[in-house]
C-alpha cells in the first residue's frame, strides 16, 4: 500500500456572501477531487487542540500524527532544522520577517502595510538579511537567511527569556504598536526591529524596488518563537519509510524532524504562485521509487487567506485540483494500492486574513474499495456529515489503519 496526503494549507473558510454563501472550497471547480469524492470517506477532523494557537507548525503535528501537547515547541525551532541551523538547547529561535511598514517616522505609529513585503524574491532578501546580519548580529543574536520573506534569528542562550509576540500576518493593516515584543525580555527583540528599519530604509534594494513599483522590506519583525525540537520518526511511529514535498521551512523541518526525506521542488516558492503540477510529479516519483509515504504540502490557499484576496483563494484551489489531483488522478493505474488523503491543515477565513481553530475537511480515498458513506464533494458542509475526529493528531492513525 501506497499512502499519499496533499496539504491543502489554510484552503477551509467561513461562508462568503459575494458566493451566495459558499465557501471558496464549495464555490471553485474542482472535478478531479469530487470525483475522489464520491469513492472516499469525507469528514471533518479537530486540528488544533483546545488551549493551542491555530498555528501551521500545531497544525501539522496533528496531521503527521504528532500530539502538540507533548511534541510542540515552537515553530521556528523547526523552520531552523530546514534550514540546517544547529539549535543548542539553551538557544531560542524565532521567525524573521521582512515586512512593509508605513511611512510615520514614529516606529510605533507605523501600520503593517504587509506581512510578506510584496512575497519578496529570495536573492533580494538575501541581501537585505545581510545587511541585517552585518549591522545587528553579534555573539548573541545571529541572523540566517530564508526563503522569500521567512528568516530566522537564533538568540544564544535565550531559552529562557519572557517574551509576548505577535504573528505579522494576524494584524495586517493595523497599527503595530499593540503589538509590538512585550514582555520581561521583549524589549531587547523592540531595540532590534527599530534599528532594522534605519538599515533598511537605505538600502539599495529596497531603493531598486521602490523605483520597479514593488513595495520595499522596511523592517524586520519576530515571532514563532520556539526551543529546540525532538520527534520519534514517522518510520517509528508507524513502520513507513517517507517523504514531505513542500517549499517553506517550517513543513520541511518538520518533515526532517520526522526522519522523512525532504524533496525539492524547482519553481515551488510557498507563495501564492507555484509549482503545483511539480509537486504532484514529484510525489509520484517518491511513490514509485520506493517511499511508502510522501506528505505534500501547498501553501497557496493560506497566502491568499492572509492576503484577504478572495479570486487568489479561488485559483489557487482550482489549481490543486487540475495540476496536482489531476496529475495524481491519471497515474492512479500505476499503483497496485493507494491510499489518498486530502485536507487543510487550519482555516485561513478572508474575513479575518488569519487562521482560525475551527475543525476541518480531510477527504480519504482507497483505490481498493469505494465507500458507501462517499460525498458528491470535498468542502465543509459535506463533511459534517462524515466521522469527527477528535483528537486531530489520531487522523494519521485513522488514515493509515482503515
Amino acid at each position: 500500500m501506497k499512502y499519499l496526503v496533499i496539504l491543502t494549507d489554510g484552503a477551509a473558510d467561513y461562508p462568503i456572501e459575494e458566493l451566495g454563501g459558499q465557501t471558496p472550497l464549495q464555490y471553485a471547480k474542482t472535478p478531479f477531487i469530487d470525483e475522489l469524492a464520491r469513492r472516499s470517506i469525507v469528514g471533518k477532523a479537530a486540528t488544533i487542540p483546545e488551549g493551542f494557537p491555530p498555528g501551521s507548525d500545531v497544525a501539522n503535528l496533528s496531521v503527521l500524527g504528532y500530539d502538540p501537547a507533548i511534541y510542540y515547541t515552537g515553530r521556528s525551532p523547526l523552520e531552523a532544522v530546514s534550514m540546517g541551523v544547529e539549535l543548542k538547547d539553551e538557544d531560542l529561535a524565532l521567525r524573521c520577517n521582512l515586512v512593509t511598514l508605513s511611512g510615520e517616522k514614529d516606529y510605533a505609529a507605523k501600520t503593517m502595510s504587509d506581512y510578506s513585503a510584496g512575497e519578496i524574491e529570495t536573492a533580494d532578501a538575501h541581501q537585505l538579511m545581510a545587511a541585517i546580519q552585518s549591522g545587528l548580529g553579534d555573539g548573541i543574536f545571529v541572523f540566517h537567511p530564508g526563503i522569500s520573506y521567512r528568516h530566522l534569528l537564533v538568540w544564544k542562550g535565550g531559552f529562557d527569556k519572557e517574551i509576548l509576540l505577535t504573528p505579522p500576518h494576524d494584524i495586517s493593516g493595523q497599527k503595530i504598536a499593540a503589538f509590538l515584543p512585550r514582555g520581561r525580555d521583549g524589549e531587547a527583540l523592540l531595540q532590534l526591529m527599530r534599528k532594522s528599519a534605519e538599515i533598511l530604509g537605505d538600502h539599495s534594494v529596497n531603493k531598486s524596488l521602490l523605483t520597479a513599483g514593488h513595495e520595499p522590506a522596511s523592517s524586520i519583525w519576530f515571532w514563532g518563537e520556539g526551543r529546540k525540537p525532538s520527534l520519534p520518526s514517522f518510520a517509528e511511529k508507524y513502520s513507513l519509510q517517507g517523504s514531505v514535498v513542500c517549499a517553506v521551512d517550517l513543513v520541511r523541518g518538520l518533515g526532517i524532524s520526522a526522519g522523512l526525506t525532504p524533496i525539492t521542488v524547482e519553481g515551488a516558492t510557498g507563495g501564492v504562485k507555484t509549482n503545483f503540477k511539480g509537486k504532484a510529479e514529484a510525489a509520484l516519483r517518491e511513490l514509485e521509487s520506493g517511499q511508502d509515504f510522501v506528505f505534500v504540502h501547498i501553501e497557496s490557499p493560506d497566502e491568499s487567506g492572509h492576503q484577504g484576496n478572495l479570486d487568489n483563494k479561488l485559483w489557487s484551489i482550482e489549481q490543486i485540483d487540475s495540476q496536482v489531483i489531476g496529475t495524481i488522478v491519471a497515474a492512479l493505474d500505476r499503483f497496485e494500492e493507494i491510499k489518498i488523503m486530502i485536507l487543510p491543515d487550519h482555516p485561513t477565513p478572508l474575513a479575518i486574513k488569519t487562521h482560525s481553530s475551527e475543525p476541518v475537511p480531510f477527504m480519504i480515498y482507497d483505490s481498493r474499495r469505494a465507500f458507501t458513506e462517499g460525498s458528491s464533494m470535498f468542502d465543509e458542509v459535506h463533511a459534517e456529515k462524515g466521522p469527527f475526529i477528535d483528537p486531530g493528531h489520531t487522523l494519521m492513525d485513522y488514515f493509515i489503519r482503515l
